[in-house]
């Protein structure tokens, strides 16, 4: 399976390649006021907004400069998980120290096998170490979810 690899903290992480439909420059964020300490912002992409997760400050883990390989991975969020229509919105996930694209065997994946944040799934290991898949699905809670992505249609 490919996969798009980036760091949080000192331990990698990935997303499928499928789920990644652009990777952009870290870029100017507006605030959203109220929002949680891990919604770093509004993107604006083309005129749209988009509301971008901090996915360091998402891990608890503290969220450090913006550096020179500092991505946003822009994603087609599932709205609801589930979901027979399918329905997606863009959603940006900011990450540190975005390495790029790698293959894993998908058969090498095992359960984390403890239990913790529930956006972080599998983990395979290779020659650099651990690596953990995130899962878009389980992203978001509900509530965060409608905030970002109210019924009205424009994120917040």
């Amino acid at each position: 399976m490919k996969v798009m690899v980036f760091h949080i903290g000192a331990d990698r992480y990935a997303l499928p390649l499928w789920a990644v439909a652009r990777v952009l420059p870290a870029a100017a964020l507006k605030a959203i006021p109220l929002a949680p300490d891990y919604v770093a912002g509004l993107l604006d992409l083309h005129g749209a907004p988009v509301p971008v997760i901090d996915l360091s400050a998402l891990a608890g883990a503290p969220s450090e400069q913006l550096w020179y390989d500092s991505r946003i991975l822009l994603v087609d969020y599932p709205l609801a998980e589930g979901a027979a229509d399918g329905a997606t919105r863009p959603l940006g996930l900011l990450a540190e120290h975005v390495i790029g694209v790698d293959t894993i065997d998908s058969a090498a994946l095992a359960d984390a096998g403890v239990a913790g944040a529930p956006f972080l799934g599998q983990v395979a290991a290779d020659g650099a170490g651990m690596l953990q898949l995130v899962s878009l699905a389980q992203l978001l809670s509900a509530d965060v979810r409608a905030q970002l992505f109210p019924a009205t249609g424009a994120p917040a």
